[in-house]
């Protein structure tokens, strides 16, 4: 297989990646909710366990749409997935440092990580639009860190609206493809 076939059949099967962000905007979207409405530390647990199921969730919406939900046995960028998933968990300690230094800073840093967790998406996908789905979350996190910390929620209110953005963005894109 080229690259270009492997990317396609990552493009294919897992729609661009958009029910994946469609996934994850909802669990930001829900842990926003709670932070805001209930407490910051149940915002926290929906986030940080919510994200574990992110890739299970994806299977099953996919499942349940009717569409593929798998690689064929043969794509080595099955591997890459693997690994690019286990990003997030492993900087967790990083995002739980951050936060114990400043509470407010929990949101920003998470959204950076994500950020970060998203450039070799690029590859995967074959898709330049997850460098600049990358570089929106890691600029607001940052910017939002910095200059707004005095906020605890705004960046999970924030990353959850680009999440759903480039949701549809990256839908829009592979059906433009056919795929």
């Amino acid at each position: 297989m080229e690259i270009k076939e492997i990317q396609r059949e990552v493009r294919s099967v897992y729609m661009g990646g958009s029910v994946g962000q469609a996934v994850s905007g909802t669990i930001w979207l829900v842990s926003s909710i709670l932070a805001t409405g209930v407490s910051q530390r149940y915002g926290i647990l929906v986030l940080v366990l919510g994200g574990m199921f992110i890739f299970p969730l994806t299977q099953l919406v996919l499942k349940l749409m009717g569409h593929k939900n798998t690689l064929s046995k043969g794509n080595p960028y099955t591997a890459l997935a693997m690994q690019v998933a286990f990003i997030v968990p492993l900087l967790i300690p990083v995002i739980a440092g951050a936060a114990l230094y400043n509470i407010n800073w929990f949101y920003p840093a998470f959204m950076m990580v994500i950020g970060v967790h998203y450039m070799p998406f690029m590859t995967l996908y074959g898709m330049r639009l997850y460098g600049v789905l990358a570089a929106v979350l890691i600029v607001a996190g940052l910017m939002i860190g910095m200059y707004l910390s005095t906020s605890f929620v705004l960046a999970g209110w924030v990353t959850a609206g680009v999440l759903f953005v480039f949701a549809a963005l990256l839908g829009q894109a592979v059906k433009k493809e056919n795929l």
